[in-house]
């Protein structure tokens, strides 16, 4: 659909992925008119399906375990269910390989995840017991900026998550004895991509496994492109407007609108509104720091994984690194700009139970370790050796390879600068002031028509839309 310079709208979003679709939903069930504009051939961003190896083998292109993708107060508004999205539950949302063969699972409840702990069994339930029995309530507080609920109980709650979100990983993981319970825990806190000796680290830990305990890990059949497919879908039906393959390098380039949201990092946002904010403003968003970069395998393969813990066949994430020692060590070198030797690898395996993904037979792996922004190391060789360490023989079943640099991230999806998949780095100095201070409502701007509800807007990265919704209504507001 081609929308020329002399329409007029009530609100125009810049950007397509799932935060720029959700301001674009939001604003146009509130009734206001609304144009979407995407540089790419299709919506997506950070959430996009392709076969990049093989015919046949369909690969998740950045994203692909959506977390928050059932329990999300966005997405559970939206009912992507009911336009026969279907999300996929591994029967174990993650496993993590140790080098004695055996492996630590999440599997279900808190219980049945503590019961592998051996003497952390205790511990594990006295730290996420509490966090999952209120997981329906403690959620919204989570996924919204920083506040202090009106609600005595929610705000006890999410004080409690605090106390040991703002920690570092390192100094939650002391709770547990065996290394088990702290091999689970520092895999899943290296989510948060910056070092594990860093206050606020524990926080991606923390959430991400309560999560699991009271949702799972799920995906969406057929890719995560499924999900940006079904939310244009929405969008149109609510009247909204969809142009994509239109890059807006200027303000000029939109039509005549009374509010924009911008789904894009806070550099881009500076460059295109140019003087229609404050120059110290600009200063600010462009002095916005970026975290580390990725570095991508996606793979097609003869047969599954041959894991030694053969109960992995079982998870649909799995987590290589070894010992909480060794991750530590890892993830302080990517933050000392070093690429590790070891380093801690992310893997999906969601063929195993997305049959629409792969040949019968032949399955997809999508995997990738942390690396220093903007980072040229090929890391092909570390990633396979981790693999190979907890999967022997898993060389000769690869039918093809496909890498992905962080320059390539960032060509791809001008968002992730330097290969940050994060919309910037995750630390205590940027927890609560993403993209700058503006504790009251970090979504809007000096300029009362210009909004910013990317994910480098509170609660920052992940497929949950809460920034592009938290975003539409702040513009919501200035429309009246």
């Amino acid at each position: 659909m081609t929308t020329n310079r002399s329409q007029r709208f009530d609100a125009v979003v810049v950007g397509g992925g799932p935060n720029g679709l959700a301001a674009a939903i939001e604003i146009a069930r509130a009734g206001p008119s609304v144009a979407l504009y995407e540089a790419a051939m299709t919506v997506g961003g950070g959430s996009r399906s392709a076969e990049l190896s093989l015919p046949g083998f369909v690969h998740d292109v950045c994203s692909s375990i959506h977390t928050f993708g059932r329990t999300s107060p966005f997405f559970a508004g939206v009912n992507l269910e009911a336009r026969g999205l279907r999300w996929i539950d591994a029967p174990v949302p993650l496993g993590h390989p140790l080098d004695d063969g055996t492996a630590v699972l999440v599997r279900g409840g808190v219980e049945r995840t503590a019961a592998g702990l051996g003497a952390d069994a205790g511990a594990y339930r006295r730290l996420f017991d509490p966090l999952v029995d209120q997981w329906e309530t403690l959620l919204p507080d989570l996924l919204a900026p920083f506040h202090v609920p009106m609600s005595p109980t929610r705000a006890v709650h999410l004080a409690r998550f605090g106390l040991v979100g703002v920690r570092s990983a390192t100094n939650v993981a002391r709770r547990f004895r065996g290394d088990r319970a702290r091999a689970l825990f520092a895999g899943v806190t290296a989510h948060s991509i910056i070092g594990l000796t860093e206050p606020a680290s524990a926080a991606a830990g923390v959430v991400l496994l309560a999560a699991a305990h009271a949702d799972g890990w799920p995906f969406p059949e057929g890719g995560a492109g499924r999900v940006p497919e079904l939310l244009a879908a929405e969008l149109r039906d609510l009247g909204g407007e969809i142009v994509v393959e239109r890059r807006i390098g200027a303000y000029d380039d939109l039509p005549d609108h009374r509010v924009a949201v911008f789904d894009t990092a806070p550099r881009h946002l500076a460059a295109i509104s140019g003087d229609r904010l404050p120059a110290g403003y600009r200063s600010r968003l462009e002095r916005f720091r970026h975290g580390a970069g990725v570095f991508k395998l996606d793979l097609a393969i003869e047969g599954p994984i041959p894991w030694t813990a053969g109960e992995l066949a079982e998870a649909g994430t799995v987590h290589l690194g070894g010992t909480l020692e060794e991750i530590v060590r890892s993830e302080a070198l990517v933050a000392k700009g070093r690429e590790p030797d070891r380093p801690f690898v992310l893997l999906t395996q969601a063929s195993l139970f997305d049959r629409t993904r792969a040949p019968e037979g032949r399955n997809t792996v999508w995997t990738y370790c942390h690396v220093p922004n903007g980072s040229t190391a090929d890391m092909t060789e570390p990633i396979l050796r981790q693999i190979e360490r907890f999967a022997p023989g898993f060389r000769g079943r690869i039918l093809a390879t496909v890498a992905t640099g962080p320059a390539q991230i960032e060509a791809y999806n001008t968002n992730n600068v330097g290969g940050d998949i994060a919309g910037g780095r995750l630390d205590l100095g940027q927890l609560f002031t993403r993209p700058t201070r503006r504790f009251i409502d970090p979504y809007a701007t000096p300029n009362r028509s210009i909004f910013l509800g990317s994910a480098s807007t509170p609660p920052g990265g992940g497929v949950h839309g809460m920034c592009g919704f938290h975003a539409a209504q702040s513009a919501l507001r200035r429309l009246g």
